[in-house]
């Protein structure tokens, strides 16, 4: 999917490569010679996220722009430090959007670094996280080769999709060069309502909603305040709104609110933020949808109709982390100075088994990231 820019061809026939690729290539050669750590820097907008950055910066921001874009394919092609920003202008041009909402987290924030994380914002419930709009994807791997996977149609069926591993990898496996992915129209209508009740009630509310053939696409709520955005066709979210009730809130209100809770921007994150820098934590707990609130001291944010939770507390990590494992669900570390417990609930050893294995292929001599997403990996 990268004939035509990382590497290019030449009137002559001969295969060539644009100096910034050239770069990265001399960067990661040099450094698995002397079995030096790289760390993969874009605009550093979630070096907060994961266990703490380690090695030399690998700066991937040269490598930017949109690649192909066909919309009424519905498919995007862009280099791994394209801002953001520049590529939801362009797709908003065009009356289309990336559909899962992805976390900024800065003006600054690269599409190699939102497939890295692997984070989404409230539509993911409804629309699918990044992976699932993934199609293919480019990178360079610890033997300083480029290698592709997945391609640029939505039906693919030629064997297991690799670069959906790259979602969410935290950069261990190797650099991100250019990623395929599948964007959506703008939702043609949008209301959001908001209801006063308490956690138990607000999820009760939202389970019998998911019931229902709703155009129910976000909610989140906090200290007694549910909040739901629906989204789709206009008569199917009037009818939606007329169901559910609630007070309406204007779009000049809900549109940054729903705006400051995808990039978490909004008063429960600064709350959070200003706990963190107490020596607190941030915990993002991923829990069965139908989990009762969870009797675990600090204040708490509920997003994906009760799936995805945030705790900024400070009690210590095994207690968070046991409370989220006895409803089936686990917590991630998302925020704290303090990171000695690990970003991620420790691995079943199946699972940790898989992860070596999988960073032993394409990165053998471990410089990439090395630590960030696991420790000793």
């Amino acid at each position: 999917m990268l004939d035509a820019t990382i590497p290019a061809t030449s009137a002559s026939g001969a295969v060539t490569r644009e100096p910034a690729l050239e770069h990265l290539i001399e960067r990661v050669v040099q450094a698995r010679a002397a079995r030096t750590p790289l760390r993969i820097h874009g605009a550093g907008t979630k070096d907060f996220y994961g266990n703490p950055p380690q090695g030399d910066p690998l700066d991937v921001r040269a490598l930017r722009g949109v690649s192909a874009y066909e919309p009424t394919e519905l498919v995007v092609t862009a280099r791994a430090g394209t801002p953001l920003l520049e590529l939801e202008a362009l797709l908003a041009g065009q009356g289309q959007c990336l559909p899962f909402e992805p976390p900024r987290h800065g003006p600054g924030a690269t599409l190699g670094g939102m497939v890295a994380s692997g984070l989404s914002g409230p539509a993911r419930p409804r629309v699918g996280s990044v992976r699932d709009h993934l199609l293919g994807a480019s990178m360079l791997d610890g033997r300083g080769e480029v290698l592709s996977f997945g391609g640029q149609v939505i039906k693919n069926v030629a064997g297991y999709d690799v670069s959906r591993l790259l979602a969410g990898s935290l950069g261990i496996l190797g650099v991100i060069l250019e990623v395929s992915l599948k964007v959506l129209p703008l939702p043609h209508a949008s209301t959001t309502l908001r209801f006063e009740l308490d956690q138990a009630a607000a999820l009760a509310r939202l389970h019998a909603w998911m019931r229902e053939p709703l155009a129910l696409d976000a909610s989140a709520w906090w200290d007694g305040t549910l909040v739901v955005r629906l989204r789709g066709a206009e008569p199917a979210v009037r009818a939606a709104a007329q169901r559910m009730g609630g007070e309406t809130v204007e779009s000049q209100a809900a549109e940054p609110f729903w705006n400051g809770l995808r990039d978490q921007s909004d008063e429960f994150f600064a709350r959070a933020a200003a706990l963190v820098a107490k020596g607190g934590a941030l915990w993002r707990l991923s829990l069965p949808a139908t989990a009762p609130p969870l009797k675990l001291d600090g204040e708490t944010l509920v997003e994906w109709h009760g799936a995805q939770r945030w705790l900024a507390t400070e009690r210590p990590a095994h207690e968070v982390r046991a409370g989220a494992a006895a409803v089936g669900g686990h917590a991630t570390l998302f925020r704290a100075i303090d990171k000695s417990a690990g970003t991620l609930a420790p691995l079943a050893a199946p699972l940790e088994r898989i992860h070596r294995e999988l960073k032993r292929a394409f990165d053998p001599d471990g410089i990439f990231n090395p630590g960030r997403l696991i420790a000793g990996l």
